[in-house]
């Protein structure tokens, strides 16, 4: 079994001016024991050796991506699972994208952790076109679109939930005329065949078992939103045996987003 893990530490878990989170955010990581761990908004950990000294402690091997505009994002590892190839997607993403591929029993499996623009829709859709462009030159039929990617699902009625937000933040989920809400982000990923992995595994689940935003740190930009998604090609959907959203204990207040949590079974016949 091959365990999967994301998540946004929201600023690297050290607000400035406020509390420092990250031994409450590693403390999490190491209770859930992630395989493969894709991280968002990693400030400053592309200095100091902030990257190195988290992933020693949580044992694991980081494959960081720099920011052009934002916070970087990482994809770690847990050794013995060993890593064929990595790399950085070459684009101007607002944040980052890293590109990781693991030697699995089943064939390689890709990983591209992200964390998409969080103002502009329109920059969202760009980027995932950017990721899209990136799954069909995966090796191998087991990929994985993971990370904060600020978008909304296209298959729920979000009406009342922007309803109840602040305008400012209101205003990140609409299109640009303000009329209509937009999930052009996911609707094109999955547009793209890849599939919706909390939804697909928990079929007939609450609506709220899966919603990512807010944590009792979380502030008034959300409303009770699923922002954090795990997206896999078919191949990958069948070997899921648990999908699920972290909450309870440390997760409740180490970030304003809550992990995602999965388990691949890689080794036997697919489902």
């Amino acid at each position: 079994m091959l365990r999967v893990m994301s998540w946004n530490i929201r600023t690297g878990g050290r607000d400035r001016g406020g509390p420092d989170r990250l031994d409450q955010v590693l403390q999490v990581v190491n209770e859930q024991a992630p395989d493969v761990l894709a991280l968002q908004e990693l400030r400053d950990f592309d200095r100091g050796g902030l990257m190195a000294e988290v992933a020693g402690r949580v044992g694991m091997t980081p494959h960081l991506a720099r920011s052009c505009f934002g916070q970087p994002v990482a994809v770690l590892v847990r050794p013995p699972w060993r890593v064929i190839d990595a790399g950085t997607l070459r684009r101007p993403f607002h944040h980052a994208a890293a590109r990781v591929v693991v030697a699995t029993s089943a064939g390689p499996f890709t990983v591209l952790g992200t964390h998409l623009h969080p103002y502009s829709g329109g920059r969202r859709r760009l980027e995932v076109d950017w990721l899209v462009a990136a799954t069909r030159r995966a090796e191998g039929p087991l990929t994985l679109v993971t990370g904060d990617l600020n978008s909304l699902d296209p298959t729920v009625d979000h009406t009342a939930q922007l309803a109840g937000m602040p305008a400012l933040y209101r205003r990140r989920h609409l299109r640009r005329a303000g009329d209509a809400v937009d999930t052009r982000a996911i609707a094109r990923l999955l547009g793209a065949g890849l599939v919706d992995l909390w939804p697909s595994f928990n079929v007939g689940a609450p609506e709220a078992d899966g919603l990512t935003v807010p944590t009792r740190l979380g502030g008034a930009e959300f409303a009770g939103m699923r922002l954090d998604y795990l997206l896999g090609t078919p191949a990958l959907a069948e070997r899921v045996r648990d999908c699920r959203v972290i909450r309870g204990g440390m997760a409740d207040i180490a970030s304003d987003h809550y992990p995602l949590l999965m388990d691949l079974d890689l080794a036997s016949t697919p489902r």
